[in-house]
């Protein structure tokens, strides 16, 4: 449990680099993003199907596989329903967006329940986390730096919203870091859960499969491929392609 607990302090600190993104200069901000948003929709789908999804399969048993399949389709489609009805309030922007700056009479109107719709993601992120830890502790790294990749670009635009949306730099940081700190309450209903429900951890592994999988093609990679350059185009491949082969190499050198 003590890696879990420390893997989502981690996860939860991501909350405070708003401030800092804040302090660079756009452009230098623009190449970050452009950097993570690539790499990271290429380790959340390796996770997705390298790791989390043969172990869903593996422990359910490969005579039920159609129970695992279900698990899945209800992540995929849980994720979907979360980020329509539930996010669309969060904002969920993976970036600095100059119009926003412009929109603050707008944007304060979200602004409390960007920060409901961002406790919900984290408290998802803190379960998946905590149930990829209980199977073990490569998967756990794995699940881990994808979640870390996908949350980095993301909390620079929550901060973003809170500040241009009314609150102070000091409260924007703190009711994000207060936010953030929902995926220990995640982890923890997954480790009592888990020992009171049984196959809980399985059927949790299968349904973070499928969210992490609508993650990364519904939302991640749609992104990507509005690049029109060609040679940022083929850049992005190639951070796509090294964010699943790095879920690869972690497999085989933690292998349990």
């Amino acid at each position: 449990m003590l890696n879990a607990v420390m893997a989502v302090g981690v996860v939860s600190l991501l909350s405070l680099i708003g401030i800092f993104a804040l302090s660079l200069r756009k452009t230098t901000l623009d190449r970050i993003l452009f950097v993570l948003l690539s790499f990271s929709a290429g380790s959340i789908l390796g996770v997705a199907f390298l790791d989390l999804l043969p172990e869903a399969i593996e422990l359910f048993g490969i005579e039920k596989i159609s129970v695992t399949t279900f698990y899945v389709t209800f992540g995929f489609l849980s994720f979907f329903f979360l980020e329509r009805f539930v996010y669309w309030f969060h904002g969920h922007f993976h970036g600095y967006d100059d119009k926003n700056v412009h929109e603050k009479v707008t944007v304060k109107r979200f602004v409390y329940l960007n920060l409901i719709g961002d406790a919900i993601h984290n408290f998802v992120d803190g379960m998946i986390i905590a149930g990829s830890f209980l199977i073990s502790t490569t998967m756990g790294i794995a699940s881990t730096i994808a979640v870390i990749f996908h949350e980095l670009p993301q909390e620079i635009g929550d901060f973003g919203v809170l500040v241009y949306g009314g609150l102070s730099r000091k409260r924007a940081l703190f009711f994000n870091f207060l936010s953030a700190l929902m995926a220990f309450l995640g982890l923890f209903i997954v480790y009592y859960l888990s020992a009171n429900i049984g196959n809980f951890v399985g059927v949790l592994i299968a349904i973070g499969a499928g969210g992490f999988t609508y993650l990364a093609a519904s939302e991640l990679i749609p992104e990507i491929q509005k690049e029109e350059d060609l040679r940022r185009s083929i850049f992005q491949y190639i951070l796509f392609i090294s964010g699943v082969i790095m879920i690869w190499v972690l497999g085989i050198i933690f292998i349990e």
